[in-house]
């Protein structure tokens, strides 16, 4: 079968449907999910709320709770809801920086690489193939430094992580590429937030310490002036962002130095 012949097949009305299918069901996912605001449940003081029960499943159940754990990060992933951060803290404070680092990193590999599958199926083929003069440069010279790149881009903080997932996809990335530079990629920032996690209780205590001190002082009015509350944010220091940047940066140092040999050859 020619090349012309493949890509009639892939444009009749089965074969768009076969492949919009996966990206269908995704984003109807991604709407129950918000409709329903199970999203919500992705936050710091819900873990606060129920780390007694928390506790106690991982403690009775540890081989069901890291299953749980594992799913609930690859959907929360693959469907790009946010919340990845708030479940990277939440595995190292119940299943200890190591395994919590570790099932982590597996986890968030899986669901990236399913939503790059479905992109690259649902878009990434066609764009390529009708894509302009500016696109195919732009692609072609992503391929070859992909990897670096996506390096780059996996550990510098500053790009969110399902845009990583889609923009490679677009570009022609291989899944090969893709695994492995987001694998590699992620193992900084996911040990460096499941050891956030390991001390987690410490920093519930003092949320709490800090809401009781509020009520006991608010009086009548403590249920409109006092909130508890824990910002993923304060958790964050300056020298964990400045060290993911410079790990960024060495990441691209072979593709500087290739440039350079390159103009000089």
């Amino acid at each position: 079968m020619s090349d012309e012949e493949i890509s009639a097949a892939g444009d009749s009305k089965p074969g768009r449907l076969k492949r919009f299918l996966p990206l269908g069901i995704l984003v109807a996912v991604m709407v129950l999910v918000v409709s329903q605001g199970w999203h919500k449940y992705l936050s710091l003081e819900v873990i606060a709320d129920n780390r007694d029960w928390l506790n106690a499943m991982v403690g009775d159940r540890l081989l069901l709770a890291l299953t749980a754990y594992f799913l609930i990060y690859v959907a929360v992933i693959s469907t790009s809801l946010p919340g990845g951060v708030i479940l990277t803290i939440t595995g190292g404070f119940l299943f200890g920086p190591l395994v919590g680092g570790g099932i982590t990193v597996v986890a968030a590999t899986v669901g990236a690489s399913l939503l790059f599958l479905i992109a690259k199926t649902s878009f990434g083929e066609t764009l390529a193939a009708k894509a302009g003069p500016w696109l195919s440069k732009l692609s072609a010279g992503f391929q070859e430094n992909a990897l670096n790149y996506l390096l780059f881009l996996r550990l510098v903080p500053a790009f969110p992580f399902w845009l990583v997932n889609l923009a490679p996809a677009l570009l022609g990335v291989r899944l090969k590429t893709f695994i492995i530079g987001t694998f590699v990629g992620i193992i900084p920032g996911t040990f460096a937030f499941a050891f956030v996690g390991a001390g987690l209780d410490s920093i519930i205590d003092a949320a709490q310490a800090d809401y009781q001190k509020c009520l006991d002082t608010a009086g009548s009015a403590a249920d409109k002036s006092c909130s508890f509350a824990i910002s993923p944010g304060s958790l964050v220091t300056k020298e964990l962002l400045f060290a993911f940047a410079a790990l960024g940066f060495v990441a691209l140092i072979p593709v500087v130095l290739q440039k350079i040999r390159s103009r000089k050859g």
